[in-house]
């Protein structure tokens, strides 16, 4: 049986994607019925689009490819924890759970700052597991932004 951990090594793979690009590396993807129906990286700086997070563009190749809006039965896995824009549309869509990689104290949405996605007085709310492979996800960011201070 396939676990958090090969998933999580997909949304990494994303985020290598987004690294390649000269973007935070951040990935995601959406898996229903052990298949991957949606992948993201962030693409904010390329794009010049706010809202171009890993998860977002990962919900919307999952509702493209489905069909729906109502992700019902799917998993988001990535990461970084989500910040309190991806945190919404993962309510709003309906995720059954999130599953992320390294916590995010100044930006996280989903424990860290607040906990958007298992607040008690929204219409849905999504079954969290945080620290999958969060040594790998951390690293990849700390790379990152040591690279980005080194010139």
């Amino acid at each position: 049986m396939v676990d958090d951990a090969y998933w999580m090594g997909l949304a990494l793979a994303e985020a290598d994607r987004a690294a390649g690009i000269g973007e935070v590396p951040v990935g995601a993807v959406v898996v229903r019925s052990g298949e991957v129906i949606g992948r993201g990286h962030n693409r904010r700086e390329i794009d010049q689009d706010p809202f171009a997070h890993a998860e977002l563009l990962a919900l919307r190749e999952a509702v493209a490819r489905i069909g729906g809006w109502r992700l019902l039965g799917c998993e988001l896995f990535v990461t970084l924890e989500p910040c309190a824009m991806c945190a919404g549309a993962l309510v709003a869509s309906r995720v059954d759970r999130l599953v992320f990689g390294a916590w995010d104290p100044k930006a996280g949405f989903c424990g860290s700052l607040g906990n958007l996605v298992q607040d008690p007085r929204l219409n849905h709310r999504l079954a969290v597991t945080a620290g999958v492979r969060e040594a790998e996800c951390g690293a990849r960011l700390r790379e990152f932004f040591a690279a980005l201070r080194r010139g």
